[in-house]
């Protein structure tokens, strides 16, 4: 699953390409990936202005102008794909439909627009989805009420940061980071990397964790966050950028995934264990389990 960094990558890709478009037609193949009743998409979605491309946590939102919005999750292995005049990018899982002729086989639903470009959803092993809904009501829904902060959010700040894993004590502050309750968007990517940053071993339940050393994970994640984005987030294994593009991330990663290396801190060799049910990588001397 794309973790914040990519979904931002791809809203602002969708967001220089799609503002303004007027939709002409909508087709799908399954109820599944786009749950939505025939009468809406007629009255709400036909004929209507896309008007903005936004996200919260993971989702992406699609606004029109007719007060609706399609939220769009891409799971797992979901990609969005523009075909414009002179124009094409692929955003999502990186196979050979970012680049080969739409629709394909993969293709869950087409939003053809008025000025002859189109807009593919691909999803080839069918967990994502396109929800038409009215924008005033997103946030009544069950994710939209669940959802942490988004670690960026120029309001958020490090005692609210902590507060928000008051009720995960007796768990591991991996696990805690993970939970899109607590915080939104974060993934394990992230996690490893601001832990390291933080010299907080993933293992150590929270209840350990100090005021301050939670502050110096606040600091650490919106830093890893931030870098993630502006170098187009990590393209780890199935995800590229708004251009079709790799993102380069993972070029500066300290610790994820070089299991075997030194700490580019204090020289130790990096290792990869299991926490929260996930691969974890830590340096074992910056990262000391109390």
């Amino acid at each position: 699953m794309p973790e914040l960094p990519e979904v931002e990558t791809v809203r602002r890709g969708l967001r220089e390409r799609i503002i303004g478009r007027v939709i002409a037609a909508v087709e799908h193949d399954t109820a599944k990936a786009f749950p939505n009743a025939a009468a809406d998409v007629a009255q709400f979605l036909i004929g209507a202005e896309i008007t903005d491309v936004r996200r919260r946590a993971k989702v992406l939102f699609i606004d029109v102008s007719s007060g609706y919005s399609l939220m769009v999750h891409l799971k797992m292995t979901g990609q969005l794909v523009y075909v414009g005049l002179g124009d094409r990018f692929g955003a999502g899982h990186p196979n050979d439909s970012l680049v080969n002729a739409l629709p394909d086989k993969s293709t869950r639903v087409t939003l053809s627009f008025k000025s002859g470009d189109t807009l593919f959803f691909n999803d080839q092993r069918k967990f994502g989805w396109m929800k038409l809904l009215p924008t005033s009501e997103i946030e009544n829904e069950d994710f939209m009420q669940r959802v942490g902060p988004e670690p960026l959010a120029e309001a958020f700040t490090p005692e609210q940061f902590a507060a928000r894993f008051a009720r995960r004590q007796k768990t591991s502050i991996k696990a805690a980071l993970l939970d899109q309750s607590v915080v939104a968007g974060v993934g394990n990517i992230y996690a490893d990397e601001s832990l390291w940053g933080a010299r907080i071993h993933p293992a150590r339940r929270v209840e350990t964790v100090a005021d301050g050393e939670f502050s110096n994970l606040f600091s650490e994640l919106r830093e890893v966050m931030q870098l993630a984005i502006d170098k187009g987030g990590s393209s780890n294994h199935t995800y590229v950028n708004a251009e079709g593009k790799k993102g380069s991330y993972m070029d500066f990663a300290r610790v994820f995934r070089r299991e075997g290396l030194a700490c580019p801190r204090c020289g130790a060799t990096i290792e990869k264990l299991r926490v929260a049910g996930r691969g974890t990588h830590i340096c074992p001397v910056c990262q000391v389990l109390k």
